[in-house]
């Protein structure tokens, strides 16, 4: 009997189209799962409306946030002026849009410097020897000791409020958070078959962490990250309330809520204007943030 001849080519072509079409339909079986979370689709929208709406707050706004309309100062919405006006008659719903260019500002450039230092210290903490481990964990928990607000107060003592101290102190205060995460993630992959392979062939550890480590733990902080800027924003709007971020008259949620707090009794609307964007902005990164928890996370989803 005669053999049939065997394509090798043929098979390898067929493994090699295999391993794409997988991937493709694991993306969209994500996808499709993350689509039918209802919550966070909800934050998906909200998030997409407070990029869009302090991205492009010079389009939206209807007055100059500096704008001064004596005569009509604490006055309620009118078609003039949305959301009314604060003690110095600026139009309030102009200045919570530029208040939310700061809160994206800080959130942006905050959380991507704490999460790239993070990654690299945390697979560092993982990855190196015990001495380097020990060390980077010492650091990590006296900066995690430090309260916020108390670090906000020494640091403004010494240099004075300003919006690159508050993003200063969010990236110190929010490195641990992630280098933790980073080294947790690299402990777990450091015995493994595929690392310890890499390992016996003379791989360079410099190359194991960039090519095979950084790939599989990037994606868990990716999600802390959208779990975060919430944090970050009310940091920021905490810092501004209490007068040690961002001053006057630069528009912020934070400084808004601050100066509607000194005139509550002659009008609510600077608080209620200065507000609702906040709740609204944490609501949507932590519904989106949970979201994706769900469906990167198969322990999780299988136990709903």
């Amino acid at each position: 009997m005669s053999e049939i001849p065997f394509d090798h080519s043929s098979a390898e072509g067929a493994g090699s189209i295999e391993a794409p079409e997988k991937a493709y339909s694991m993306r969209r079986e994500k996808l499709f799962l993350f689509m039918r979370n209802s919550m966070g689709m909800f934050g998906l929208i909200l998030v997409i409306l407070f990029f869009i709406s302090a991205i492009f707050a010079p389009v939206f706004a209807t007055h100059d946030p500096f704008q001064m309309d004596i005569p009509q100062r604490m006055s309620g919405p009118t078609a003039d002026h949305w959301a009314g006006t604060d003690q110095l008659g600026r139009d309030t719903y102009t200045r919570v849009l530029y208040g939310g260019r700061v809160a994206l500002q800080v959130a942006a450039i905050g959380v991507s410097i704490s999460l790239a230092i993070g990654l690299l210290l945390g697979m560092l903490a993982g990855f190196g020897p015990r001495w380097l481990d020990n060390i980077l964990l010492l650091l990590f928990d006296a900066i995690r000791s430090f309260p916020t607000i108390v670090l906000a107060l020494a640091a403004v003592a010494l240099l004075g409020p300003s919006l690159n101290l508050v993003l200063a102190i969010v990236i110190i205060t929010s490195i641990p958070g992630y280098a933790r995460l980073a080294r947790t993630s690299t402990f777990a992959l450091k015995n493994t078959e595929f690392i310890l392979a890499e390992q016996s062939l003379g791989a360079h550890p410099a190359k194991i962490i960039w090519r095979h480590i950084m790939p599989n733990v990037i994606g868990p902080l990716l999600i802390l990250a959208a779990m975060d800027v919430p944090v970050v924003v009310t940091i920021e709007a905490g810092l501004s309330f209490l007068g040690l971020g961002v001053l006057p008259p630069t528009a912020s949620w934070g400084t808004i809520l601050n100066e509607g707090y000194l005139v509550i009794r002659d009008t609510p609307w600077p608080i209620i204007a200065g507000g609702i964007p906040l709740v609204l902005t944490t609501l949507g990164f932590t519904f989106l943030g949970e979201a994706l928890r769900d469906v990167f996370d198969p322990r999780l989803r299988k136990g709903r």
